[in-house]
């Protein structure tokens, strides 16, 4: 169970590190200084890439929350 607790860490750090990607476009994109529609296009993209990041931690928190569990 060890190595799920590993792997679910590993998971957490992925989604986190995605998480922070997020913020960085997210505020690339309010500084850019493109019209409002293209704006609005670019920060869609952001939130569908910051929803997979957050499902990606909680995965992870999940395996290192059963791996802890089940050891």
């Amino acid at each position: 169970m060890e190595m799920l607790i590993w792997i679910g860490a590993a998971l957490t750090m992925v989604g986190v590190i995605a998480l922070v990607w997020c913020i960085v476009l997210a505020m690339r994109a309010k500084n850019s200084g493109l019209p409002d529609d293209q704006i609005k296009a670019q920060l869609q993209k952001v939130v569908a890439l910051n929803l997979g990041a957050l499902a990606v931690s909680g995965l992870g928190l999940m395996a290192v929350i059963v791996g802890v569990i089940l050891a």
